[in-house]
C-alpha cells in the first residue's frame, strides 16, 4: 500500500494541490467519506483510486464535516469524561474500513460507501454495549508508563508527517518513523524555500507565546490566541503575496449534509469481526490519549463514559453518513494547547465548525497548508515526554522499560502494534508479579510485640526452631507453587538472622502470616494440605495467623482447619510465636522418650498435649464459630 500511496498524486483544484487538514489525524490525514446527500459526482470522485475508501483529502470539508457529525463536539461533550479529547476520522481507522471492505464491494460502488456507515452504527453499538456492561476497567491494564511512551512517540511520527508542509514537496504516509526519514531524505533536491520559511516563522511565534503565556499569568491569554494568530497571519501572507509555490487549502464547498438512516444491513454479520476488531483499536486510541490528557491535566478519567461517549458519537454519525471516527491526537494536543479545560469547548468547536461549514468557507481558501502544520506540530512537540522518561528510570526500572519498549515498538513497527505491545508487556509484568509474588521472613522487633520484614529492619530478631513467614498477595493456583518453594527456602535459610531462644538442632515451627491474603482459592487449599503433611512427615508444624474472614470461610470449608488442629490457628503472630516457643522449651529441657515430641504435643488428645488457651488466657484464639462456617 505503500508504494500505491507514494505514487497516488491528489487530486489539484485550480492551481492548488488540494488540502490536507494536518490536525485532523494522528497520522497523515485520511479521507473521510463523502456524506450521501453530496450527490454521486462526489462519491465517484470521492473513490477515484481503486481499493480504497480513505485516501489523503481531495475534499477537505468532508473531514470537517465528519468532526462536526460524528457528534465529537456534542455529543461527546455529554457522555464524555475527557475535557481535552477530540474525537473524529483518524488513519488508522481509515485504513481498517478500507481493508475490510474491499473485500467486499469495489470503492467506486455505493455499496462500499453504505458499508462505512454501517461500520460506523456497528461499531458505535459494540461501544455503547461495552460502556452500559462497565467493561472499562479493561483499560485499567494500560499503564501510566505505555501512555507516556505511546504519546511521545506518536507526536514524533506526527510531527515528521508535517514536516511534507514544510519542505514543499511529498513525502511518503507512514504511521513508521524510517518510512517518513527516508523519504523526506529522497525528496531533498525537491525542497522550497517559501513554506520552509513561512512555516518556520510561524512556528517560532507560536513556541514564543505558548512559552510566554506559560510563563507569565498575566499573559495566558496568548497560549489560546497563538494558533488563531498562525492562521491569521499565513492567511494574509497568502492573500496579499499570493506565493506560488505555498500550497493553499483551497475550495471548499458549503453546507452539512442531510439525515438518514444506513439502509445496507445485507452484510452486518459479515462486518461484525472488523467492528469488534476497529472497536478495540479505537478504544486502545481513544482512551490512550485521554488518560494520558487527564494525567497531564490532573483530573480523573471515566472509562465507561469514554466507552459510551464514543458509542453515541459513532451511532449519531452513521446517521449523518459518517464512517467509523475516535480520539483524535492531534486535534486533542491542539485542544489541550488551547487550554481547554471542560467539555464546554466541543460544544463550542461543534458550533464554530457548523457556522464555518454554512458561512465562511470561501475564506478558508487561502489558508496555507505549512500554517497548519505549523499549529501541529507546536502541539505535538510539549507530548513528547521525556522528562517522564528520565523520572521513570531513576525511579523504577521496569517501567522505564516499558516505557522504552512501547514508544520504540511505535516508532518503528506502528501507533497500533506499539499500543498492543505496550499493553502486552504491561499485562505479562502484572502476570509475573501475581505468580511471584512478594514473600518476607519476619522477626520481632526489639522491645515490642511487633514483627516486621527482616530484610526491612535488620535489628529483628528470630527464635531458633521457629520460622514466620509473611505472603504479601492472594493465594492462587498461577502462585502457590512459588509460594511453596519461597517456604521450603526460608526453611532452611532463616538461621542467617539473630536468633534467640533455646538452641535447637532445626526448625520444628512454620508460622504463616495471612492477613494480606485477601483471597485463597481450592487449588491453593489442597497445595497448603499437601505443604502440611510434608511438613508433618518432617516433624514440622504448621500454625496459621490472622486470615481475614473469606480466607477462614475457605479454609473451614476445605477441612482444612481440622486437619492442621484449631489450636494452631492465631489472632496474631505474637500469639503463635508465644506457644511455639512454649512446644520448644519444653521439648529442650524434657528427656527425649519418643523420635518426635510433636507426638507428645500434637492433635492425638493425650493428656501430655498444650493449647496456648491453657498457657494465656483470652481472646487469642480464632473464634471456633467463625471457623466453623459461621457467617
Amino acid at each position: 500500500m505503500d508504494g500505491e500511496d507514494q505514487a497516488h498524486e491528489p487530486p489539484r483544484l485550480g492551481s492548488h494541490s488540494v488540502p490536507v487538514l494536518p490536525m485532523d489525524s494522528n497520522l497523515p490525514v485520511e479521507r473521510v467519506l463523502q456524506a450521501r446527500s453530496h450527490g454521486r459526482r462526489h462519491r465517484r470522485y470521492n473513490a477515484r483510486s481503486p481499493g480504497n475508501v480513505v485516501r489523503e483529502a481531495s475534499w477537505p470539508s468532508t473531514n470537517l464535516r465528519s468532526i462536526f457529525i460524528v457528534c465529537a463536539d456534542f455529543v461527546y461533550a455529554v457522555f464524555g469524561s475527557s475535557r481535552q479529547l477530540a474525537i473524529g476520522p483518524v488513519a488508522l481507522v481509515s485504513l481498517l474500513v478500507s481493508n475490510a471492505l474491499g473485500d467486499i464491494a469495489d470503492s467506486s460502488e455505493e455499496l462500499h460507501i453504505e458499508l462505512a456507515i454501517l461500520l460506523a452504527l456497528l461499531v458505535g453499538i459494540l461501544e455503547c454495549i461495552m460502556g452500559l456492561l462497565r467493561l472499562g476497567w479493561l483499560i485499567r491494564f494500560i499503564s501510566h508508563s505505555v501512555i507516556s511512551g505511546f504519546t511521545s512517540a506518536s507526536a514524533i511520527v506526527i510531527g515528521l508527517s508535517q514536516v511534507k508542509y514544510f519542505l514543499g514537496y511529498s513525502i511518503a504516509r507512514s504511521s513508521k518513523i524510517v518510512p517518513l526519514v527516508e523519504s523526506i531524505i529522497a525528496g531533498a533536491d525537491k525542497f522550497q524555500w517559501p513554506p520552509f520559511l513561512m512555516g518556520s516563522l510561524i512556528l517560532v511565534i507560536l513556541q514564543v507565546m505558548k512559552h510566554v503565556g506559560k510563563a507569565k499569568k498575566e499573559l495566558q491569554f496568548l497560549r489560546a490566541a497563538a494558533p488563531l494568530t498562525g492562521i491569521v497571519l499565513g492567511t494574509t501572507i497568502a492573500k496579499v503575496f499570493h506565493p506560488p509555490s505555498i500550497s493553499l487549502v483551497g475550495e471548499i464547498p458549503q453546507g452539512l449534509p442531510t439525515f438518514s438512516f444506513p439502509r445496507c444491513f445485507d452484510h452486518a454479520k459479515t462486518l461484525l469481526p472488523t467492528s469488534a476488531l476497529i472497536t478495540g483499536v479505537a478504544i486502545l486510541e481513544s482512551v490512550g490519549i485521554a488518560k494520558a490528557l487527564a494525567a497531564k491535566n490532573r483530573y480523573e478519567l471515566d472509562s465507561n463514559s469514554e466507552l459510551f461517549g464514543l458509542g453515541v458519537a459513532n451511532i449519531l454519525g452513521s446517521l449523518f453518513s459518517a464512517y467509523p471516527a475516535t480520539g483524535s491526537f492531534s486535534r486533542s494536543a491542539v485542544n489541550n494547547e488551547s487550554e481547554a479545560k471542560t467539555g464546554l469547548s466541543g460544544l463550542i468547536t461543534g458550533i464554530i465548525i457548523g457556522c464555518s461549514l454554512l458561512f465562511l468557507t470561501p475564506v478558508f481558501k487561502y489558508i496555507p497548508q505549512c500554517a497548519l502544520a505549523a499549529i501541529v506540530i507546536s502541539a505535538v512537540s510539549g507530548l513528547v515526554d521525556y522528562d517522564e522518561a528520565i523520572f521513570l528510570w531513576r525511579v523504577d526500572k521496569r517501567d522505564f522499560t516499558l516505557w522504552a519498549i512501547t514508544s520504540t515498538t511505535t516508532l518503528f513497527f506502528g501507533i497500533e502494534i506499539g499500543v498492543l505491545v505496550g499493553v502486552g508487556f504491561s499485562l505479562a509484568f502484572v502476570i509475573h508479579e501475581s505468580a511471584n509474588p512478594h514473600i518476607a521472613v519476619l522477626g520481632r522487633l526489639p522491645g515490642t510485640t511487633v514483627y516486621r520484614n527482616v530484610k526491612q529492619y535488620p535489628e529483628a530478631y528470630t527464635y531458633n526452631g521457629i520460622v514466620i513467614v509473611r505472603i504479601d498477595s492472594p493465594i492462587y493456583f498461577a502462585n502457590i507453587s512459588y509460594i511453596k518453594d519461597r517456604l521450603r527456602e526460608y526453611e532452611v535459610a532463616v538461621d542467617k538472622y539473630t536468633t534467640r531462644g533455646p538452641e535447637v538442632e532445626r526448625n520444628s515451627f512454620v508460622i504463616l502470616e495471612m492477613s494480606p491474603v485477601t483471597h485463597i482459592d481450592s487449588s491453593a487449599v489442597e497445595a497448603l494440605k499437601e505443604l502440611y503433611q510434608e511438613y508433618k512427615a518432617r516433624d514440622i508444624q504448621l500454625a496459621i495467623s490472622n486470615p481475614n474472614k473469606d480466607v477462614h470461610m475457605t479454609i473451614a470449608r476445605s477441612g482444612m482447619v481440622e486437619l492442621v488442629g484449631k489450636e494452631w490457628y492465631f489472632v496474631r503472630v505474637h500469639d503463635a510465636v508465644q506457644v511455639c516457643l512454649t512446644y520448644v522449651q519444653s521439648s529442650n529441657s524434657e528427656e527425649q522418650k519418643e523420635p518426635s515430641f510433636l507426638r507428645r504435643f500434637g492433635n492425638n488428645g493425650s493428656s501430655n498435649n498444650s493449647s496456648y488457651s491453657d498457657i494465656q488466657p483470652g481472646n487469642t484464639l480464632l473464634k471456633e464459630a467463625l471457623l466453623s462456617g459461621e457467617k
